[in-house]
């Protein structure tokens, strides 16, 4: 049975991923770092928009961020992500 911390997180992450803009960030990044430009330019976006969502994301627990020189590249955080799957199997009872 979830507990409702469980059913918060589970919250937050469906907020976060109710953007497909969003989703299509996550989809960008599996497997790969990327920068807020390099984001962008892949998806078509501005600047500030990647950004934004990736702020939204950060908040999320889904990406993490890394600084390397003067740019962060961000990446799927793995172990949020499965503890996000248990929880949502939990949740579901599958």
């Amino acid at each position: 049975m979830p507990t409702a911390d469980d059913s918060g997180e589970l919250t937050r992450l469906f907020k976060a991923l109710a953007a497909d803009t969003r989703l299509r960030i996550v989809q960008a990044l599996r497997g790969r770092c990327l920068c807020v430009n390099a984001l962008a330019a892949r998806l078509d976006l501005t600047h500030s928009a990647t950004s934004q969502h990736l702020r939204i994301l950060r908040e999320a627990g889904l990406v993490r961020p890394e600084k390397r020189g003067y740019w962060v590249h961000y990446s799927l955080d793995e172990q949020r992500i499965r503890k996000w799957r248990e929880n949502l199997s939990r949740f579901l009872d599958v």
